[in-house]
């Protein structure tokens, strides 16, 4: 296992030999890659750049294998079966095939649960999807201070007896770790399908679904060190193959003629066309530098740089601070006064400091909080205590400004 403190070294970005100071605090946007998989991606495309999948010519076996080693990896990272792994465009790619795939099960007047901190993308499906089919969206519930109010919502459950609840693991705007196997019982006492978002929550809390037992499980690869355009669908296998597909074309199909076509069973029935294989590649690569750290040392390093930078936020006056921090996953979300997050943000951009400002894909909780948007700061194990202190100093500074 590869010791935290060495990890910094082998991502190239945060290493660059620029006189420009650059702190970036920005991970829950995306995470930033290790050389590994940089090189892995141009690795594959100078070395082993075939289609995968049916080709008979040793280059194409070749890329067939690592892509389908790359599935067997994230099964395994997940403690699920390999034809449960579905390769998608994204988290939110992957959400639209799941809502796409459940028209035909739901009826008028039936019930999805969603709760009040979700991001855009696993609001939109379903708001979309309950007016193509006459259903009822309901929201779970949040606290003041932006926590999910759990009774309520188990009541809420049990009341409304819905056919999904979709709710995310972590929340993207807040950081806050929900209490998503509490909701699962619920969900699956009322005969509920659950879907998780995991986006953010993935890298940093390595679920065990089956522990978990959630229905569907999705996330990004970008957000777990990988590139862009890569997501992942989990699915119960059952569950998978009762989902009617959302694109059509060449991989998927079984037989085709032009009377009719049959498809073919998870995970191959929703992976339409030539996929996203370099990135698959890479993200394998990810995946590799994911298992050679230490799950709970990175765990322990990253809560540990979160309280650090908690604390000093909480010293400097004016600073309110959003969401459960005591079940967070490196994220906070603040603002300052009455100051608008922008002009913060723009400042702290001055002093080399990347952060994110606004509502963060999510809307309703900012409506809610009664807020237009926040100051986001988003950690990852590839920070440090110079980073915080930099950024705090920073923000000290820009605040100087403002009131100037």
């Amino acid at each position: 296992m590869c010791p935290i403190s060495e990890l910094r070294q082998q991502f190239p970005i945060l290493n660059s030999k620029s006189e420009d100071p650059f702190i970036y605090l920005d991970s829950g946007a995306t995470s930033q890659k290790p050389q590994q998989v940089i090189e892995a991606i141009d690795s594959f495309y100078r070395e082993q750049n075939a289609n995968v999948h049916r080709g008979l010519h040793t280059l194409s076996a070749e890329a067939t294998s690592a892509f389908e080693q790359a599935r067997e990896k994230v099964a395994n990272f997940l403690n699920v079966q390999s034809k449960e792994i579905v390769w998608t465009a994204g988290a939110t790619d992957s959400i639209n095939i799941i809502a796409n795939g459940f028209k035909a099960q739901l009826n008028q007047g039936e019930v999805i649960c969603i709760s009040a901190l979700e991001h855009h993308a696993n609001i939109v499906p379903w708001q979309e999807l309950c007016k193509e089919r006459g259903c009822i969206l309901k929201v779970l519930p949040i606290t003041e201070s932006g926590v999910l109010d759990l009774k309520s919502s188990v009541d809420l459950i049990f009341e409304q007896k819905p056919k999904i609840v979709a709710i995310s693991h972590a929340s993207n705007a807040l950081g806050n770790i929900q209490p998503v196997e509490k909701i699962i019982e619920a969900a699956h006492e009322v005969g509920a399908k659950t879907i998780l978002d995991g986006a953010q929550a993935f890298m940093h809390l390595r679920p065990d679904l089956r522990k978990l037992d959630c229905d569907f499980y999705v996330f990004s690869a970008h957000k777990a060190l990988g590139p862009t355009g890569l997501g992942v669908l989990y699915g119960k296998y059952d569950q998978l193959n009762a989902l009617n597909p959302l694109r059509f074309g060449g991989e998927m199909i079984k037989e085709v003629s032009f009377e009719q076509t049959s498809f073919q069973d998870a995970p191959s029935k929703f992976e339409a066309g030539t996929p996203n294989i370099s990135a698959v590649i890479g993200f394998s690569a990810a995946l590799d530098f994911l298992n050679s750290i230490d799950y709970k040392e990175l765990q322990q390093y990253e809560q540990g740089l979160y309280h650090y930078l908690l604390s000093q936020l909480r010293t400097i006056n004016g600073v309110i601070i959003y969401g459960d921090t005591e079940n967070n996953i490196g994220t906070i979300s603040f603002r300052y006064k009455n100051e608008h997050h922008f002009d913060l943000a723009t400042l702290l951009n001055g002093y080399g400091v990347a952060i994110r400002s606004g509502h963060h894909c999510t809307q309703p909780l900012m409506k809610a909080l009664d807020i237009d948007g926040t100051i986001r700061v988003s950690l990852a194990f590839y920070n440090n205590h110079d980073d915080i202190d930099a950024f705090i100093q920073a923000l000290k500074e820009s605040i100087d400004l403002l009131e100037i």
